[in-house]
């Protein structure tokens, strides 16, 4: 398996960090930050492969970070994956729309997880 670069933007310190002690565990590289500003900063001065974005950020929410994110030079190639509460049907198309790659509603299977961040 790769070894990916994954970047962790979720407000809830506990979720966060227990998430990026699980992907590092399976040997990825992890970067846990808590908000939108600090995940356009991370992901610039260091690009990740993939970056796991909870949506319901305070301020800055995940769909206007991916939004972002997607008009940066250096960042073309990273692949967004929405880690979220909100799985509704328009909660999808709001995420494609966003730039999402992928909508993944929390709690999240680890083994569905393990499977995305091997395949992409």
């Amino acid at each position: 398996m790769a070894i990916r670069r994954v970047l962790i933007v979720d407000d809830n310190r506990d979720s966060a960090e227990t998430l990026g002690l699980m992907v590092e565990l399976w040997g990825h590289q992890v970067r846990t930050v808590h908000d939108g500003p600090a995940a356009l900063e991370a992901a610039l001065a260091d690009p990740p492969e993939i970056v796991l974005l909870d949506i319901g950020l305070p301020g800055m929410n995940g769909y206007e970070v991916a939004r972002r994110m997607r008009g940066l030079d250096g960042l073309d190639g990273v692949k967004l994956v929405a880690l979220t509460g909100y799985g509704g049907e328009e909660d999808r198309k709001r995420s494609r729309e966003a730039g999402f790659d992928r909508h993944l509603v929390k709690p999240v299977d680890p083994g569905t997880l393990e499977e995305l961040l091997s395949g992409l």
